[in-house]
């Protein structure tokens, strides 16, 4: 009876080892699984890495080369600056060393200042050029207003009665010509100064506005109307400075 009880005491022994190894072979497979899932991943994210990496390093290379042109492109524009910038500093220091000329004039090594500068005339916070050509220099309305522009003017705009006046009796009469280019011109039908204003007061010209007619300032005679395209002496005006 006691050989049977040990003989049936084992048996059980042998199942439940049997049991405790079939329970260990899935662990172990899921355990490879898990390796395999990191390994595939570990792969994956390095391949992923690899190529951003790739990616970042060509945009690093194309931002240094593009650098490179704009550093070359601002090396370009800061020689063209300072070619420009050269030029025009000596147009203004010799544009200021003509307005002291001009304007302050030397005598005996001593510079006298005026308001305008030799050659023009002072009148009423003015000063006048009166181009007194020779006939082959006469010029058109649009080209006499040319040289007054050039001359830092324009042709002469008459503001009140005093003012016509002294255009007026500068205008001189010489070697046949028919009087002075002023700053009026009919546009749209209508006689208007070169600075905006119309012509308020019709005594100043008898005639009519007709298109393609400029003003003239004849002496003693007041003003007149032409053809702009007659060639006339003119007559520019600028600011006075304050001296």
């Amino acid at each position: 009876m006691k050989v049977e009880n040990k003989a049936t005491q084992q048996a059980p022994d042998t199942n439940d080892k049997k049991s405790s190894c079939n329970k260990s072979f899935p662990s172990l497979a899921t355990c490879w699984g898990i390796l395999l899932l990191i390994m595939v991943l570990r792969f994956y994210f390095s391949t992923v890495l690899e190529k951003r990496i790739a990616n970042l390093t060509e945009e690093t290379q194309m931002l240094k080369k593009k650098n490179k042109e704009l550093e070359k492109e601002k090396k370009n524009l800061t020689e063209i600056i300072q070619q420009m910038t050269t030029p025009w500093i000596e147009l203004n220091v010799s544009r200021a060393q003509w307005s002291i000329d001009a304007y302050c004039p030397k005598d005996k090594n001593n510079r006298k200042c005026n308001a305008c500068q030799v050659g023009w005339l002072y009148v009423e916070s003015s000063c006048y050029g009166v181009n007194d050509a020779q006939r082959a220099e006469w010029k058109t309305w649009e080209e006499a207003r040319e040289d007054c522009r050039g001359k830092i003017s324009d042709l002469a705009v008459v503001i009140n009665e005093e003012e016509k006046k002294n255009v007026s009796e500068r205008s001189w009469k010489y070697d046949g010509n028919k009087g002075y280019w002023i700053g009026l011109r009919v546009e749209d039908g209508i006689w208007k100064w070169l600075d905006g204003r119309n012509l308020t007061n019709s005594s100043w010209i008898n005639q009519p506005p007709s298109d393609g007619h400029c003003a003239i300032s004849v002496q003693n005679e007041g003003f007149k109307s032409v053809r702009c395209d007659e060639k006339n002496a003119w007559i520019c005006k600028k600011k006075a400075l304050s001296v």
